[in-house]
């Protein structure tokens, strides 16, 4: 993406103009009509290529600034293939649904909003959505708060800080594949890196859940045990189907590349599943292709269970795809390097980049409510900023993640804060002083960034 050569030297106003509109066409369509994001990029790309022709550039040239753009995410596409195929196979292994249903052995009514911060966290890095996270167990949690007569705010706080610490972290998720895809990162390498500055908000976000939470001595868990005996019933929670996990674990730490852990992993789940279900060849290459659906009868643990499979990923590699190949236009025009020329002598600084880039995505967040485009429009405009100051790749990919993947829940007008609101009760605007994980990541990345801490520079 960033070899990509500008080919037109627009004027200010004509860059400033293009992004405003193609920000607003985006923001518009995403929030007064709830259209998918693909539309809008598609449209944007479409006026891009209107203002090409207009300047006289040849079609073949902005042809090619598409497909140039479109092959910077080839990486990302293949590894999203693997990352269906893993969860799909974890499902129907069993691994998934042991992790859950250890988690929900740790629930009690003493320190309720830290618990629960932690069970969502396990079950967000269990299955790698934050939204699956919100609309299953959170439903269930903030079920539980209002029978205790607890905070509801509060409450959906600590569920939302938990699913998106899980959706930042796993590798199974596909903001964190995007974000270390996108500048060629190794996905575990990067997830390493985010330690760094994602511990120190897990731990000050447990601190602090901890100490808003009541002693509470009675209430009604019954939601909780309902997805115990359910998951049991299923007969895929055994002690051997944590086997895909830890084959994930020794080829992380053997720096396997990712593909090759998850393909491995995702093997050994299968071989796992045939120790207590029997499945057809057949269902083994349905499954791993359309996602693992379950038939336990009770629709909520049918829901979290739900999904994986190479076909779930088309949804985000078509945006990816189309993203990237906006990016590709942006950067043959010259739109990007224009506007990023304006503020040049203002990114002399390793701290004044990372803020701008946090700020960046941050802003994106806010303007469009897009948590991808947040994620890959700042790692399009940065990467080249960040290698003139020598430093490595990971630093600006673990930016876009704290800045970029846990902002989008704290925006009223975002595709996850609309999620969110809409399956828990709780305004976004009422939940987002105590989604502390999502407000402590951004400002945590910038002190490092400011104090020189924690940052990787290139040899």
């Amino acid at each position: 993406m960033f070899q990509i050569k500008a080919i037109h030297s627009p004027k200010l106003w004509e860059s400033i103009l293009l992004v405003f509109v193609i920000v607003a066409m985006i923001s518009v369509s995403l929030t007064k009509f709830d259209a998918v994001p693909h539309l809008p990029i598609l449209f944007s790309i479409l006026l891009l290529i209107g203002y090409g022709l207009l300047k006289g550039i040849p079609f073949r040239l902005l042809e090619k600034g598409l497909v140039e753009g479109a092959g910077a995410g080839m990486g990302a596409v293949y590894l999203f293939f693997f990352i269906g195929i893993l969860i799909s196979s974890w499902m129907m292994s069993g691994t998934i649904p042991s992790l859950i249903y250890t988690g929900f052995h740790l629930i009690t009514p003493t320190f309720f909003y830290a618990i629960v911060f932690v069970i969502t966290a396990i079950v967000g890095v269990s299955i790698g959505s934050s939204l699956t996270t919100v609309a299953t167990v959170g439903v269930a949690f903030i079920g539980m708060a209002g029978v205790l007569e607890l905070s509801l705010p509060i409450a959906a706080g600590a569920i939302v800080s938990g699913a998106f610490f899980g959706d930042k972290m796993s590798p199974l998720s596909d903001t964190t594949n995007l974000a270390s895809s996108i500048v060629r990162v190794d996905l575990f390498e990067h997830i390493r890196n985010m330690g760094w500055t994602t511990v120190p908000a897990f731990i000050l976000s447990l601190l602090f859940f901890g100490l808003l939470s009541p002693t509470v001595t009675a209430g009604e868990f019954d939601q909780i045990a309902v997805f115990q005996k359910t998951l049991m019933e299923t007969g895929m929670i055994h002690w051997y189907t944590v086997i895909p996990l830890v084959a994930l674990f020794a080829l992380t730490i053997a720096k396997v590349p990712a593909t090759l852990t998850l393909a491995i992993s995702s093997a050994v789940a299968v071989i796992i599943s045939f120790f207590h279900q029997s499945f057809e060849f057949s269902e083994v290459l349905e499954i791993l292709f359309s996602g693992f659906v379950p038939m336990t009868g009770v629709e909520d643990v049918d829901i979290l269970l739900k999904g994986g499979g190479m076909e779930s990923m088309m949804f985000t590699i078509a945006l990816v795809l189309l993203a990237l190949s906006m990016g590709g236009l942006l950067f043959t025009l010259g739109i990007v390097q224009n506007i990023l020329a304006q503020f040049e002598r203002l990114l002399k600084k390793v701290s004044s980049v990372i803020l701008a880039s946090a700020m960046t995505a941050i802003g994106i967040n806010v303007l469009i409510g897009e948590q991808y485009l947040s994620i890959l429009l700042t790692g399009q405009a940065f990467q080249t900023q960040y290698a003139k100051l020598g430093l490595a790749n990971k630093n600006l990919s673990r930016v876009m993640e704290d800045a970029g993947t846990v902002v989008n829940p704290l925006v009223p007008w975002s595709v996850c804060g609309i999620f969110i609101t809409d399956v828990l009760g709780v305004a976004t605007i009422e939940y987002l002083p105590f989604a502390f994980f999502c407000l402590l990541s951004p400002i945590l990345t910038v002190l490092f960034g400011y104090m020189g801490k924690t940052l990787t520079r290139t040899t």
